[in-house]
């Protein structure tokens, strides 16, 4: 097999170089979208044969046999149909003759410079990678978008967790000179607007925008000029019934993390949520991570989304009802290789054994118990008892007390 691939941008009216030119002379068998096949028509020789780029796939790949010519949109190998080319037909020899790819594209027109520009796809693509862009403060975000991905949805995130120091530069229909159009607007005017397709995204951080005024309500709304902050003070958090007792208090919530090894791992997940102090301290400190959180009180799915807008913290997964009846479709979750249980209830084996069906190989798991005279159920002994009954191998666990709060037992054990 052997692909040739020819970038082209949205002029109806395109620009090859003799090379290129020779090639569409000579080709019998050309591919492509429907938008490609519009552009280059007048350009193929007659009795060729086309064959439109769909989904499926395979019924596409089907048809395509000895030397086939691929036009595809910019620069084939970014974001493009050549790497599926390379995955699919690892043996098949394919040359690239590239364009300019949208973001490219749309940096020319502004006159801005690229090279700093971090790059997200979400054709295609759910929000994880662009949350991970966020949350680590990146200056310049350079977006491909689809459908459902518009500038409008991805401003409108934007604000709902405060990170509205950017401004929003949208390209649509980039290279057609009939259609066209380059807007420069804020995340408040891209969020009512409607955008013609295809289109593409730069953010761009506006420093000379003052910052906003810190109140009780906002005080951790993420600005341009803060770092990721490292331990979310307790105050700050939206309480369960304002109690206080209700959350993994700050530095017990680090020791907490630290024991989960999560610079290592891929998959949290967080057993008893509550505030959701654990998975947004997570979140932040580590944006890599995929977050699955669980709770029975259905009042703490508003808490927890008002803590995640607050703090900033986008793209935590949450599930309510009880883990060990409700939750019986575990398996369909992404595979967890860091738990922390934050309540069991008395009912830790259950959840144990539950966990114990997914946890990765070497996977972690973490659980304080608190103790306190009017406990009755006694975690650290069903901690153990568990841990034997399941053959996890237990770490030396750690005391602590904060102040005049009752003392705390940092419990680790892994597979």
């Amino acid at each position: 097999m052997k692909f040739i691939v020819i970038g082209i941008t949205d002029n109806p009216q395109p620009f090859f170089p003799p090379e290129v030119l020779e090639i569409i002379k000579n080709g019998n068998v050309f591919s492509g979208g429907k938008r490609h096949h519009e552009i280059v028509a007048s350009l193929l020789p007659a009795d060729t044969e086309w064959i439109d780029i769909t989904v499926p796939l395979d019924a596409v790949f089907k048809r395509y046999h000895d030397e086939v010519v691929v036009f595809a949109s910019g620069d084939p190998l970014f974001f493009g149909f050549a790497n599926t080319l390379r995955r699919v037909f690892p043996d098949a020899a394919i040359t690239i003759y590239p364009s300019f790819n949208s973001l490219q594209l749309l940096a020319h027109k502004m006159v801005m410079p690229y090279h700093d520009m971090r790059i997200v796809s979400l054709t295609g693509r759910p929000w994880p990678e662009f949350d991970k862009a966020l949350i680590e403060r990146t200056e310049k975000i350079g977006i491909l978008t689809d459908k459902e991905h518009t500038p409008a949805a991805i401003a409108q995130r934007m604000m709902d967790y405060g990170y509205t120091y950017y401004n929003m530069h949208v390209g649509e229909h980039l290279g057609n000179p009939q259609l066209e159009k380059v807007t420069t607007l804020t995340l408040e005017e891209a969020a009512k607007r409607d955008f013609s397709m295809p289109n593409c995204v730069i953010l761009a951080s506006d420093r000379h925008r003052p910052k906003q005024t810190i109140d009780t309500e906002v005080r951790n709304s993420p600005s341009q000029s803060d770092a990721i902050p490292f331990g979310i003070p307790d105050a700050n958090f939206m309480l369960l019934d304002g109690r206080e007792k209700m959350i993994t208090k700050m530095p017990i919530r680090l020791l907490s993390l630290q024991a989960l090894d999560l610079p290592h791992r891929h998959v949290l997940w967080d057993i008893g949520f509550c505030t959701g102090s654990i998975s947004i301290e997570a979140r932040l400190q580590f944006p890599h991570l995929q977050i699955e959180a669980f709770e029975i009180r259905p009042e703490c799915e508003a808490i927890i989304q008002e803590n995640a807008r607050r703090f900033g913290a986008p793209g935590i997964n949450i599930h309510m009802g009880d883990f060990c009846v409700c939750c019986d479709s575990v398996a369909t979750y992404a595979t967890p290789d860091a738990v922390f249980i934050g309540g069991h209830g008395g009912r830790l084996k259950e959840i144990m054994t539950k966990v114990l069906t997914v946890l990765a190989p070497g996977g972690i798991i973490v659980m304080n118990s608190v103790i306190a005279p009017k406990v009755t159920t006694d975690s650290q002994k069903l901690w153990d008892e568990a841990c034997e009954e399941f053959h996890l191998q237990q770490e030396p666990p750690l005391h602590i007390q904060l102040n005049d709060n009752h003392p705390i037992t940092i419990l680790k054990c892994k597979r």
